[in-house]
C-alpha cells in the first residue's frame, strides 16, 4: 500500500495540474485504488498528453500555411486597458484584434437562426459549421436541408460535430448529407466497442459559423429547437454574435485546426478561406481560444484580467458557476473596491451538483459586497461579460473548471461601446425577470443543504 501511495503522489504531482485537482485525483486513487485507476486512465491527463500531440501538429501545420498568407493587422486603439487586456491572449499565441464591420447581437434563437440561415444562403464558396449540440430536431434539420442545397449548388460545406454533444444524430439524418456530397466530421467520437477509449470530457464546445471566410457566428447558442421561443415552450435565453470583416479570420483558424485534428485533412488554406477585407473595419474584436491542448488558458487568464480591470461595473452572466480560486478572489476584490459587480445565474440549472457547487460561493461573494441575481423565468445559458462601458465578451466557455481546462472554447472580446451597451441592456432587462439574493438566505438553509453544497465545492475541480 505504502509503495502503491508514493507512485501516486510521483505520477500524479508530476502532472503540473491545479493543487486543488491534485489532491482531489490523489483521494481518489488512493482511497479507491481500482476504480480511481480505471477513471484516471479514461479521463486523466496521462491520454490527454497523448492527444496533445496529435493536436498540437495539426495547429502548426495550420499556423505554418497562414503565416504566408498574410500578417495580422495591429491594434489601433489608445487605450492602455485595451492593449494590457489583448496583450494578455497574444502574448499566449492567440490572435490580436482584428478589425470588424458589422457587429450584430443576438439574444434569441429565432433571429440568431434566421441569420445564420442567410449567411449560408448566400454563401458564394464554402460554409463551415462546428458545434457542440446538434439535435436532429425542427432547426437541427432545416438546417441540414438547407447544407444539401447548398452543397448541390457547388458551395464547399464542411460539417464538424462534437462525438457526445451531438450524440443524437443518426445514420439517416446524415445521409442526405453524404449524397450530396457534405463533408462530415465527428470530434472526438464515443467508440464504446472500441479497444481504445476516449476520453469523454475531451470535446469540442465551440459553436462556429463562417460563411466565405468573411461572416462569422459564435455565442452559446447550439443547433437545437430549445433556444428559440418559436420552437419550443421551455425555450432558454442565450447571446449569439456575428461578426463580419477580418475579426472572422481566428474564427476560421480555429475550426481548420479542428477539422484538421478530427479527419487529418487540411482544408486548401488561400485567399478563399481567408479573404482580404476592402476596407478596415469600425470596430475591434479580438478572438480567442482555449483547450486542454494548450497550458496557456488563454480564456481563463483573459476573463481574469478583464474582472481585475474593472473599475465601474462588471456584470457576468453564466449558467455554470464554478470558479477556481484566482477568478473567485479577483470578483471578490472587485466588490471590495466598489466596482458595481454582478452575476446573473440560473435559479435552477440542469445539473443538481453544479447548482450546490455553486451556491457554496454565494456566502463570500455577498459579504464583498456582489450582488448575486437567479434569473427565474427560464433556465439562461448565456456566457456574457461586460466590463465597464467599452468591454465585452461573448463566449462558449461558462466559469468553471471544465471549459477552462477540458473543454475547446472560444471567446470573443469586442473592444468599445456598441457590444458593451447591447448586452448591458439586455443584463438589465434580465435582472427584472430576476430575484436578488440576500446575504441572510444562506444562514437559514437547512443543514442537509449547506452540508451538500460545502461536499459539491470539494470536488468542484472536477466538475
Amino acid at each position: 500500500m505504502a509503495a502503491w501511495a508514493v507512485s501516486v503522489a510521483v505520477v500524479i504531482v508530476l502532472q503540473r495540474r491545479s493543487a486543488a485537482a491534485t489532491l482531489a485525483w490523489l483521494l481518489v486513487l488512493l482511497f479507491l485504488p481500482i476504480v480511481g485507476l480505471v477513471v484516471y486512465r479514461l479521463i486523466g491527463p496521462l491520454r490527454l498528453e497523448r492527444k496533445k500531440v496529435k493536436r498540437s501538429a495539426s495547429r502548426r501545420v495550420v499556423r505554418e500555411s497562414l503565416a504566408a498568407l498574410a500578417a495580422l493587422e495591429a491594434l489601433d486603439d489608445d487605450s492602455l486597458e485595451h492593449m494590457q487586456l489583448a496583450a494578455v491572449a497574444m502574448g499566449l499565441g492567440e490572435a490580436s484584434p482584428l478589425s470588424a464591420d458589422e457587429l450584430d447581437v443576438y439574444l434569441d434563437g429565432a433571429s440568431a437562426y434566421d441569420a445564420i440561415l442567410g449567411a449560408i444562403a448566400a454563401a458564394t464558396h464554402h460554409v463551415h459549421l462546428e458545434y457542440y449540440i446538434w439535435e436532429p430536431d425542427a432547426i437541427g434539420t432545416r438546417l441540414r436541408d438547407l447544407l444539401v442545397a447548398r452543397a448541390k449548388e457547388g458551395i464547399a460545406v464542411r460539417m464538424l460535430v462534437d462525438g457526445m454533444g451531438s450524440n443524437n444524430l443518426s445514420r439517416a439524418f446524415f445521409r442526405p448529407l453524404h449524397a450530396a456530397g457534405v463533408e462530415v466530421a465527428w470530434f472526438n467520437p464515443i467508440r464504446l466497442g472500441s479497444l481504445r477509449l476516449r476520453r469523454p470530457d475531451f470535446r469540442t464546445h465551440r459553436k462556429i459559423v463562417v460563411c466565405d471566410g468573411k461572416v462569422g457566428f459564435t455565442g452559446g447558442m447550439n443547433i437545437t429547437d430549445v433556444h428559440s421561443a418559436k420552437l419550443s415552450p421551455a425555450y432558454w435565453r442565450d447571446t449569439h454574435l456575428r461578426i463580419t470583416g477580418a475579426a472572422v479570420w481566428p474564427m476560421q483558424r480555429m475550426f481548420v485546426e479542428d477539422w484538421c485534428f478530427a479527419t487529418d485533412a487540411l482544408c486548401p488554406i488561400d485567399a478563399e478561406l481567408f479573404p482580404s477585407p476592402p476596407r478596415p473595419g469600425a470596430h475591434l474584436v479580438q478572438i480567442v481560444g482555449s483547450g486542454p491542448d494548450s497550458d496557456s488558458f488563454a480564456i481563463h487568464k483573459v476573463l481574469f484580467t478583464a474582472i481585475n480591470q474593472a473599475t465601474d461595473r462588471l456584470w457576468l452572466t453564466t449558467p455554470y458557476f464554478v470558479p477556481d480560486e484566482s477568478l473567485l478572489a479577483a470578483l471578490i476584490s472587485a466588490g471590495l473596491r466598489g466596482v458595481d459587480t454582478r452575476l446573473l445565474v440560473p435559479r435552477k440549472g440542469d445539473s443538481r451538483l453544479v447548482d450546490f457547487a455553486a451556491r457554496s460561493y454565494f456566502p463570500e461573494l455577498l459579504a464583498a459586497g456582489v450582488k448575486i441575481y437567479e434569473y427565474e423565468s427560464r433556465f439562461i445559458h448565456a456566457k456574457t461579460l461586460v466590463s465597464d462601458d467599452d468591454v465585452a465578451v461573448i463566449g462558449t466557455a461558462n466559469l468553471d473548471n471544465r471549459s477552462f481546462r477540458l473543454n475547446f472554447e472560444l471567446a470573443a472580446i469586442a473592444y468599445g461601446a456598441l457590444v458593451n451597451g447591447v448586452l448591458a441592456d439586455a443584463f438589465e432587462a434580465d435582472l427584472r425577470e430576476s430575484r436578488e439574493l440576500g446575504a441572510d438566505a444562506f444562514g437559514r438553509q437547512p443543514l442537509r443543504y449547506r452540508l451538500g453544497q460545502a461536499t459539491a465545492r470539494l470536488i468542484s475541480p472536477l466538475l
